[in-house]
């Protein structure tokens, strides 16, 4: 498996992600990326993807998740919809954790079953394509749009405080609330 990268990209450092003081908990960043707890977990802790504002310290501790952890687990989620394999999926997260995030949004994942290609610009989308060799393609800004519109509405936690940003209740003391009220 391998990752192959062409184009060179405008840069779109700007919509990098925000404040990397924020983070996200794990029931919000399952709600963002549209997967279980239980695949938010076993992505954590073998390694593919984890928490880059706050891991996670034993027993009792909160990970925090970034803006661009949760883009690659919707990723990670889109690329195990379509059939593609752990190890392939591997592949494709350390390529975009080595490649940085100053131009992900004008990024385009392909993939033929065996490679996933990183695609920056419509030619070599066409290129691909015209090899017989597409089958399907993600698109991270789009993803990187879903996420954003969903995290809008999702609470974030200021990493040095564990307060949510904006309100002083979090999860656990909602939930509280709703079950004593």
């Amino acid at each position: 498996m391998s990752v192959t990268r062409g184009g060179s990209g405008a840069d779109t450092g700007a919509l990098a992600g925000g404040d990397a003081e924020i983070g996200y908990r794990g029931p919000t960043a399952c709600a963002a990326a549209g997967i279980t707890y239980r695949q938010l977990d076993y992505w954590a802790r073998t390694g593919l993807v984890e928490p880059s504002v706050r891991p996670a310290h034993g027993s009792g501790s909160q990970r925090l998740y970034s803006f661009r952890d949760i883009l690659v687990l919707k990723v990670v989620k889109r690329l195990l919809d379509l059939g593609i394999s752990l190890q392939q999926i591997r592949a494709a997260v350390q390529h975009l954790r080595d490649r940085g995030t100053d131009d992900l949004a004008e990024v385009t994942l392909m993939s033929d079953g065996v490679s996933v290609y990183e695609l920056t610009s419509p030619d070599e989308v066409v290129d691909l394509l015209a090899g017989g060799q597409g089958v399907f393609g993600i698109a991270l800004g789009r993803v990187w749009e879903e996420v954003a519109g969903e995290l809008a509405v999702l609470p974030a936690v200021r990493a040095e405080d564990g307060l949510i940003a904006g309100t002083e209740r979090d999860e656990l003391a909602t939930r509280r609330a709703q079950r004593t009220g």
